[in-house]
């Protein structure tokens, strides 16, 4: 097998320690190992690059163990090229498995060029992705909240949420703190609602009436301020957010116009968009808003020159259908494991899109929901948004829907179709005559 790297190394990451593997040829193209081992404080880092760089190492490997290969990362990544290998695209022969093997396994894999690197992107997008995912998490965290907040008042007799559509809103957390502070009259509680929720005055009074003891204003109270602690947490975060979307810039020599620009005929439209170039043409999706648009930035960047096409971007993303076959036959096709985080948002984005009744991606979801049932057809619908985000950013476009004005007729046609079929697989035959239209009355 040709060596693709004469001078290469593989790290095996732990919390404390990394166990290096240096590879290289010698002068009859044998080659020659040397493992060390290193701590993982800021110094030993240092050192371990210094002698990396004194053994005229040029590409470094090592594995994704967690959080743990990121400090290793930060001090590696401006003087080598280093691939973080997913732990399970390599594998070590059974029965030999220590650090010193990994790291000289992971080495020779690299060597002849047979590892395949995770997608790290660049600092600025890490960055983003730190914040966008943190802000994910208050958002998923203050939903608990509130069904543990739900939880305490249906066991104190409180309807309160078959009335209102969110328990942590204006008018109801002015009826919760009033019940907090002592307040039991049904009536004096509903009088606090406000807005459009004061029409529902009688319904207000026969959900509040219930059997609310000091226990239960404790862990409302309780509740409460969690809520209002995690909601002054998620405004610096929005604000931070969108100050690194105004800041983003592409590194010079690959500016290009903004997105109202002339359509571009030559390469440089394959050049990656400023962040705040990007977000009005992902803004323009069915489905997608800027908070949308905002984590999809976070996650893939507005640079897909690093995905050779937008089947490349749906496989990483974890949204095309798997494959797996043996002996000719076709197994489970399920969806391969990916990024987690990504995978989730676009599933949010395709449960928006579909509600579009005009669009592309509601005549998608409606023709494979009746088949294929709805987790199966939300899928569909968010690999197809993935493909369109794919090329808005690659050409620089808005979202254009390709329906026509006889999209209709088309739909209808092949529903006609799909059900003869059907019929005709029972064992009958069925021929379609159009009902002609009555007459009007002379």
């Amino acid at each position: 097998m040709q060596v693709t790297h004469e001078r290469c190394a593989g790290i095996d990451v732990h919390k404390k320690t990394v166990v290096v593997c240096c590879l290289s040829l010698d002068m009859n193209g044998k080659p020659q190992r040397e493992t060390r081992t290193y701590g993982t404080t800021i110094r030993e880092l240092l050192n371990l690059c210094d002698w990396l760089s004194s053994s005229e190492i040029t590409h470094i490997a090592m594995e994704s163990t967690g959080e743990y290969w990121k400090p290793v990362y930060n001090v590696l990544e401006s003087s080598f090229e280093v691939i973080v290998v997913n732990s399970h695209h390599f594998k070590q022969v059974p029965g030999r498995k220590t650090d010193v093997k990994d790291a000289e396994w992971l080495a020779e894999l690299l060597s002849y060029g047979l590892v395949r690197g995770s997608f790290i992107p660049p600092l600025p997008q890490r960055d983003l992705r730190d914040l966008t995912r943190q802000r994910t998490t208050l958002i998923r965290e203050r939903a608990s909240v509130i069904n543990r907040l739900q939880k305490v008042l249906e066991w104190a007799n409180l309807k309160l949420a078959s009335v209102v559509s969110d328990i942590g809103g204006v008018s109801s957390r002015a009826i919760l703190k009033a019940l907090v502070a002592g307040v039991e009259d049904p009536e004096a509680l509903a009088e606090l609602a406000r807005g459009r929720m004061r029409s529902k005055q009688a319904e207000l009074i026969a959900a509040l009436s219930g059997r609310v003891r000091d226990h239960h204003r404790f862990l409302i109270q309780m509740h409460l301020d969690h809520l209002e602690f995690l909601d002054r947490q998620l405004k610096p975060f929005d604000a931070r957010i969108e100050q690194l979307i105004e800041q983003h810039m592409p590194p010079v020599e690959v500016l290009v116009p903004a997105a109202e620009s002339k359509p571009q005929t030559d390469s440089s439209s394959d050049l990656p968009l400023a962040w705040q170039q990007a977000m009005p043409l992902l803004d323009s999706i069915p489905g997608i808003a800027r908070h949308s648009a905002q984590l999809l930035l976070a996650e893939i960047g507005s640079d897909m020159r690093r995905f050779p096409s937008a089947a490349h971007l749906c496989k990483w993303a974890g949204v095309c259908p798997g494959n797996h076959e043996s002996a000719g036959k076709q197994y489970s096709g399920k969806t391969p494991p990916a990024n987690r985080w990504l995978r989730s948002i676009l599933v949010q984005m395709a449960n928006a899109a579909v509600r579009c009744k005009a669009s592309h991606f509601a005549t998608v979801y409606r023709r494979l929901a009746s088949r294929r049932g709805h987790k199966r057809a939300i899928v569909a619908v968010a690999h197809r948004l993935l493909i369109a985000v794919y090329h808005i950013l690659k050409q620089h476009q808005p979202y254009r829907d390709y329906r026509t004005t006889d999209s209709g007729q088309r739909t209808q046609h092949q529903l006609l179709q799909t059900l003869q079929h059907r019929i005709e697989r029972l064992g009958y035959q069925v021929q379609l005559t159009p009902l002609t239209a009555p007459q009007p009355p002379s």
